[in-house]
């Protein structure tokens, strides 16, 4: 591992990547190796627990203080064929002793668990990494179902690379003879005799780990602690093989973190922790009216637990019945949400032209994934923008906010229901299935910081008519933000009708006018247009004359974190590129214009075929470099970065 790791300086997020021996207990005779950082990958059956590994891996790092970034990676199916390559599941962490924003391009580790999981990551893995493999799985009928005809471990094939051959099936089955499982039962812990050979590698904490097992176990004793055994047993075999003649410290990331109170989080748990805090400011109730989708089924899991903040979770049978529930809510005066993916987007659009109709706040929540129809259920993409933007008859605006990160999921969960509250308008928040699974570090916020969005129901009659009669206009607007008054029903004397069929302005009565069609649309149009947005900022280090980079590279989503990777590349090898990054869509920030007209190129890199790249040629008139990528995983830094320089050299 020493030699790769050196020879990949600039790997992952450009930070270079060091070692130095250092004295310490790592066993007898052991050495210990202090690094900057490492990626980890975990990949086996999506029977073998690897999701499990990398997550009690990556909760270990969290509480050592490490900076991390997770990529979670499984089959569509619920359980695919076993051995094949169809059904590999993998879990790769990047953790390190400084500030990090990507899962990393490539894994210095890789555990196979079986020549399925070897066949189908060999190729990420980079010359002089280290694979750590399982040997019990490598036998004829396994190799020959991925298409090995000779033993990989054996012939050769592997040279390039520092394989350590280990029996975990076996050191397992024997660590756990004394429960009296069954062989079937034993070799369900070998996952935990991985995870702990390679927590005594890299100097992972094990109390938490143990408290968790006996925790998720405490009606099955027995399991519990041979789970326990079998991650202990990983522990000891690291500490006693002479094969492992070196283990690995990485350092907290003390400098990389403001000073407070952090926890390891998930984009979809940071989302709804966003959700319940914004109803909490509100002072209103929240409602999730939901039908069960990949990858947004975790918020729904979420949201039902918190019963004691008001929450209240409705699954439905389908998803026009989850956002009609949802849009009722929001008429009874309830924060209103409804969780879903693209597929389900396109079930829920007439219901989403009806809550822009009537007006009132509606959170529509998409985990964007890769597509057409039911696509790539497990794998991420951005191509849902379009949709979001325009997917409905007539015209239908609905303001769009995207999170950059997985923590950053709380924040835009907080910004979407201000702008919902504030305008009377539904909100689109366009995660990804690349945030919602992955995680990172986040710092609780005080409760103090978080802004108020309480909002006034409506509760007396608001119009005088000519002959100065009072009466209650559920279209009269607040003349900054348009919004109309939010009446719960049930309140007296405010009663109105509600409704698809276009509404005579003010009144809210049915109306056929031409001209009052047309102002209605123009006014709701006019209410979006108008949505108060921060101004778009820009990282362009000048050079020692004071002058910018010609080259911009703008991104929106979950592209924030491979973009500012690779930008730290390029200006780490010398090059200058101006970097901004939108998480407002719909209404664009005031002064994207302005900013990019500075610049002779914009590139623009998405996860789709250029769906923000269009929208800014059509709004803007500027000539936007349009990189895109739709293969279901997100970009690598390095294949990035190479892109930039190519554009800065132009």
């Amino acid at each position: 591992m020493t030699s790769q790791v050196s020879s990949t300086a600039e790997q992952a997020d450009g930070a270079l990547v060091g070692e130095q021996r250092t004295s310490g207990d790592g066993g007898p005779g052991k050495e210990v190796r202090r690094l900057d950082r490492v990626i980890i990958r975990f990949a086996g059956d999506s029977g073998d627990g690897m999701q499990l590994t990398g997550d009690r891996f990556t909760s270990e790092t969290a509480s050592f203080g490490n900076d991390l970034s997770t990529l979670p990676n499984f089959p569509a199916e619920i359980r695919a064929p076993a051995g094949t390559l169809p059904g590999v599941s993998s879990f790769q962490l990047h953790f390190a002793d400084h500030d990090i924003l990507t899962p990393g391009d490539a894994p210095n580790v890789l555990v196979a668990m079986n020549p399925a999981a070897l066949k189908a990551n060999i190729g990420d893995v980079p010359r002089g990494a280290e694979i750590i493999v399982n040997t019990d799985e490598f036998t004829k009928r396994p190799m020959a179902k991925v298409g090995y005809e000779t033993n990989p471990l054996e012939d050769g094939s592997l040279s390039a690379y520092h394989v350590h051959p280990v029996p975990l099936t076996t050191l397992t089955i024997e660590a756990l003879k004394e429960f009296g499982l069954s062989r079937k039962e034993a070799e369900r812990s070998k996952n935990m005799f991985a995870l702990g050979l390679l927590s005594w590698m890299y100097h992972r904490p094990t109390e938490g780990t143990e408290k968790f097992l006996r925790a998720k176990f405490a009606k099955k004793p027995d399991i519990a602690e041979a789970n326990v055994t079998a991650f202990r047993a990983g522990w000891n075999f690291g500490e006693t093989t002479e094969d492992f003649a070196t283990s690995y410290e990485v350092a907290p990331a003390t400098t990389a973190f403001p000073t407070g109170t952090y926890r390891n989080i998930s984009g979809n748990l940071a989302l709804s922790y966003g959700l319940i805090a914004a109803a909490r400011q509100a002072d209103l109730p929240l409602y999730l009216g939901s039908y069960p989708i990949t990858p947004a089924s975790d918020i729904l899991h979420e949201l039902s637990r918190h019963k004691n903040f008001g929450v209240r979770t409705f699954q439905a049978e389908d998803e026009i019945a989850g956002i009609g529930a949802a849009l009722g809510a929001a008429f009874g005066g309830s924060l209103a949400v409804t969780t879903t993916s693209g597929p389900g987007v396109a079930l829920k659009s007439e219901t989403i032209g009806l809550a822009v109709s009537l007006e009132l706040p509606l959170l529509i929540v998409d985990i964007q994934r890769g597509g057409p129809s039911t696509g790539l259920p497990t794998k991420t993409e951005q191509a849902d923008l379009l949709q979001a933007m325009y997917g409905r008859n007539g015209e239908a605006p609905v303001p769009i906010v995207a999170p950059k990160t997985p923590a950053d999921c709380f924040d835009a969960a907080l910004d979407a229901a201000r702008i919902a509250l504030t305008y009377r308008t539904p909100v689109f928040l366009l995660s990804d299935g690349y945030l919602a699974n992955g995680s990172e570090p986040w710092r609780i916020p005080e409760v103090d910081q978080l802004p108020d969005l309480r909002v006034q129901f409506a509760t007396g009659l608001n119009h005088q008519l000519a002959d100065g009669t009072e009466v209650f206009w559920p279209y009269k607007r607040d003349p900054e933000s348009l919004a109309r008054p939010w009446a719960v029903p049930g309140t007296p004397g405010l009663e109105h009708r509600i409704g698809g069929i276009e509404k005579q302005d003010g009144t809210g009565n049915i109306s056929y006018d031409p001209a009052n069609h047309d102002f209605m649309v123009r006014t709701r149009q006019a209410k979006v247009d108008g949505i108060e947005v921060p101004d778009l900022e820009v990282d362009d280090p000048a050079d020692e004359s004071g002058a910018g980079a010609r080259t911009l590279v703008l991104g929106w989503g979950s592209t924030y974190g491979p973009i500012t990777a690779a930008v730290r590349r390029v200006r780490g090898a010398g090059q200058r590129v101006a970097q901004a990054h939108l998480r407002h869509l719909n209404p664009f920030p005031g002064n994207l214009g302005e900013v990019l007209a500075r610049y002779d190129e914009v590139v623009v890199p998405e996860m789709n075929l250029g769906q923000l790249a269009t929208l800014l040629r059509a709004r803007y008139l500027v000539d936007a470099r349009s990189h895109t990528q739709v293969s279901g995983m997100p970009f690598k830094a390095e294949q990035l970065a190479e892109v930039l320089k190519e554009a800065i050299n132009d």
